[in-house]
């Protein structure tokens, strides 16, 4: 399973693994409990878990680099519906979020959604873009000006009878 296939949706709890896509919809699978279904984008709103970025003191961090720096503060995940449990988690695993802008449910939903990730082993990286090679620019020679001026059309009128 890979994280650039991840998402959430709207109104569903949980993280989705988009199976299929359709002009109306998506064919997912609940990482959670493995369901398979169709959910209509008319009703719900998809969001790629790689797309999603946190509020900072600084600037926005991609989610991943949330879910890294929980990977590495270690130690047993908060009750995720205890909402001050939540904060002094993130408090120490990543003190540089901007908690008046980050909402306590955004955050229970981190916690979540973290759980759900790690239980089912799915590495959480970007998807890597492959890197264009810019073009080098090469000097374009100008050819000499000449000053005969453009030769105009001829044109022809018609005649009228």
């Amino acid at each position: 399973m890979e994280y650039s296939k991840l998402v959430a949706i709207s109104g569903l709890p949980g993280v989705f693994e988009v199976i299929n896509s359709k002009t109306d919809g998506a064919i997912v699978r609940s990482v959670d409990d493995k369901t398979t279904r169709f959910v209509s984008s008319r009703i719900h709103q998809f969001s790629q878990l790689e797309s999603i970025e946190v509020y900072t003191t600084a600037d926005n961090v991609n989610l991943v680099e949330i879910f890294q720096a929980m990977d590495k503060a270690g130690g047993q995940l908060p009750d995720e519906k205890d909402a001050t449990a939540v904060k002094k988690y993130f408090e120490k695993a990543y003190p540089e979020m901007d908690f008046e802008r980050v909402y306590a449910s955004d955050m229970k939903k981190m916690v979540k959604w973290f759980d759900i990730l790690k239980k089912n082993e799915v590495e959480i990286k970007l998807s890597e873009e492959p890197e264009a090679e810019e073009p080098v620019a090469t000097p374009v020679e100008e050819a000499p000006a000449t000053e005969e001026a453009p030769k105009k059309k001829a044109t022809r009128k018609k005649k009228t009878e």
